[in-house]
């Protein structure tokens, strides 16, 4: 059970580390700003930084649903494969 903690953990600081270091690359109009990782995203017109910004949202939203695969539907699956085969043999 604590693997799945830490693949989640895992999961979750690893793909938030990534959108906050993409974020501070194309989102961060200035340091001064209020609204310096979540400004929105500037128009690109290099192949470079639209998969930058296209990576920046995959890993935010790889954090997400890793960690809640790790945390709740991974142990909910195995309490429920438990709870159908005590169910079978009863």
């Amino acid at each position: 059970m604590s693997d799945e903690f830490v693949k989640g953990l895992f999961a979750l600081c690893g793909g938030l580390f990534g959108w906050l270091v993409l974020s501070s690359w194309y989102n961060t109009e200035s340091f001064e700003s209020t609204t310096q990782l979540i400004a929105p995203s500037p128009d690109l017109g290099s192949l470079y930084g639209g998969l930058a910004l296209t990576a920046r949202e995959a890993l935010f939203w790889f954090a997400v649903f890793g960690a809640l695969t790790f945390w709740v539907v991974i142990p909910a699956a195995r309490q429920a494969r438990s709870a159908w085969s005590d169910r079978q043999s009863s």
